[in-house]
């Protein structure tokens, strides 16, 4: 009986994220001074578990959005990162901000509502995703081809929003984003909240979680069954466009600024290897968006651990590498027999005792 349970256990997509990430979480409680500890400031928490959460926020966000275009394509989106600077520079162009004096006191001004140059950034950002999915659904384009177009174009295009100058935003508000405060927890890590729930639900309460399974795993035999598999897949790549806008404007809001050539640079690499340590299959149809966010944490838990033990940026690579294989050897079916066998050995000693 506890056998199966923990045979249970570890089928589940989310189990090997899960034990590295606890074993990072307690190598930091022993060996890192002050990890958990929270303090309040203001009504704020302050803490690195705090920071964790709120320096993760864009690259949870981009893993949601990947993890269904590979459900859903057995793919991957590239563009998330040139997206991120569009979006940015967009924001940026229309947002700027001046100084003004009005009656002796100074008022900074925008050039664009702000809620209409959020949404604006963000229906970019969902068309570009639309683009992509379009080039994969109608052009029948491998989806690493087809996202390498706004790849490489995304910045060309970012840059010439910005004129090939680094905006920076003045206007205040705005900043409330990326670094304001709700309930004494950062506002971006809300933002991600409100999305998870929103795609959690469409995927799990709604037929759009088995179309898109369906889909990834076989679209052909899904067009027989009735599935618009063009359809899905454009849901998917708008929805990772979207995540990605979303994204970009919390980064944007957290340097106050638009950097085309290095906003979002290589944040697509984070969000593959988030869906991948999360359990999702490369080979589209599974996926975990719940997974997803845990290989988000697991990445910013060790990036932030690799900074506290000024570890050098060439060997934090090697050491995020090890740490990826080490998970995909958990989720393998080797480490499943394995861990399996030796359940049992125990639990049949434990029994002849």
């Amino acid at each position: 009986m506890m056998t199966e349970k923990i045979r249970g256990m570890m089928k589940t997509k989310v189990f090997g994220a899960l034990i590295v990430l606890a074993l990072l979480l307690a190598f930091n409680l022993f060996f890192t001074k002050n990890f958990f500890a929270i303090t309040v400031k203001d009504g704020h928490l302050f803490g690195t578990v705090i920071d964790i959460l709120n320096r993760g926020a864009p690259v949870m966000l981009l893993s949601m959005g990947m993890t269904l275009v590979i459900a859903a394509t057995g793919g991957t989106d590239l563009s998330v990162g040139a997206v991120i600077a569009i979006t940015a520079a967009l924001v940026s162009r229309l947002i700027g901000g001046e100084l003004v004096i009005i009656d002796g006191a100074q008022h900074y001004v925008s050039n664009t509502p702000m809620p209409l140059a959020v949404a604006g950034a963000l229906l970019l950002a969902a068309a570009l995703g639309l683009w992509n999915g379009a080039l994969v659904a109608y052009g029948n384009i491998q989806p690493i081809v087809a996202t390498l177009v706004l790849m490489v174009a995304g910045r060309g295009i970012a840059q010439l929003i910005t004129d090939g100058q680094i905006i920076t935003i003045y206007y205040r508000p705005f900043f409330f984003i990326g670094g304001g405060w709700f309930m004494g927890l950062p506002f971006a890590i809300f933002i991600v909240l409100f999305v998870f729930v929103m795609a959690r639900f469409l995927t799990r309460k709604t037929a759009l979680g088995l179309f898109i399974a369906s889909v990834g795993g076989n679209a052909a035999a899904s067009w027989y069954a009735g599935i618009n598999e063009k359809a899905v897949k454009l849901f998917s790549f708008m929805f990772c466009g979207f995540c990605a806008g979303a994204a970009g404007l919390i980064i944007c809001s957290n340097v106050k600024s638009a950097d085309a050539n290095n906003a979002g640079l290589n944040t697509e690499l984070d969000a593959i290897l988030a869906a991948v340590i999360g359990g999702t299959n490369m080979a589209g149809g599974k996926f975990s968006l719940s997974g997803s966010l845990v290989g988000a944490l697991l990445i910013q838990t060790l990036t932030t651990t690799i900074y506290a033990f000024g570890v050098p940026p060439e060997v934090s690579l090697v050491v995020k590498a090890l740490v990826v294989v080490l998970v995909c050897f958990i989720q393998s079916s080797a480490a499943e027999r394995f861990f399996g066998a030796v359940a049992a050995v125990k639990i049949q000693r434990g029994g002849a005792a």
